[in-house]
């Protein structure tokens, strides 16, 4: 289980991790449109479209990244991203659970996992990235052409170096998808959400695994 007190996405300030006191800071990575109410989480140069779909009211929500600064120093001189957010509502969380479809319920400590081989996570709406992306291959779109997915996430000027904010390449009205280096890289994340006491969605994340109680893990 995830207590509330471990789960340190957009709280900015001082974590313990591992006997280490690390500096978490929160950074705004824009809006994300999910029209259809339907959230997909994927590693988006390898799993976009066939990642696991959460439910969420239709709307457009500001995503944010959660930076860890892992540094023995505690300079910044070397940042790892620890929790990927789309901010549903304000509230006080009152508990932190699997993130599912529907009515689907999970097993005690099961969650839907983002599998990632390209060190990245993303978020998109479900609807969107079946009909606003190109039939064919993306390779070019995302690695190799001018202003690329992969330049566009590290590049400083965008947001910041290791995120992205991206319309997708057929929008008509700014579909797009949010995305950010995931953490220590490649493996596999829970998507989670936060709930306040009334059973009302407040936040959907990916954890990275940075911090909290799977950090060895």
């Amino acid at each position: 289980m995830i207590t509330p007190s471990l789960f340190r996405a957009l709280r900015p300030g001082p974590v313990e991790v591992d006997g280490r006191t690390w500096s978490l800071t929160v950074h705004e990575l824009g809006v994300l449109r999910v029209p259809s109410g339907r959230l997909e989480a994927s590693d988006p140069f390898v799993t976009l479209g066939e990642g696991p779909v959460v439910d969420v009211p239709p709307g457009d929500y500001p995503a944010f990244v959660t930076v860890a600064d892992v540094s023995d120093a505690q300079d910044g001189s070397h940042l790892r991203e620890a929790y990927l957010s789309l901010l549903v509502a304000e509230g006080e969380v009152a508990r932190v659970e699997a993130a599912t479809s529907g009515d689907e319920e999970l097993g005690e400590d099961e969650f839907w996992l983002v599998p990632v081989d390209a060190g990245t996570v993303a978020f998109a709406d479900a609807e969107a990235v079946r009909t606003k992306m190109p039939e064919g291959d993306w390779g070019d779109l995302m690695e190799f052409d001018e202003d690329s997915w992969f330049d566009r996430m590290d590049s400083p000027d965008h947001y910041r170096e290791g995120c992205a904010n991206i319309v997708l390449p057929l929008a008509t009205a700014g579909e797009n998808l949010v995305l950010a280096h995931s953490g220590w890289g490649d493996g596999a994340y829970p998507v989670v959400r936060t709930v306040d006491a009334a059973g009302r969605t407040l936040g959907i994340h990916i954890d990275l695994l940075v911090v909290g109680p799977e950090s060895d893990d």
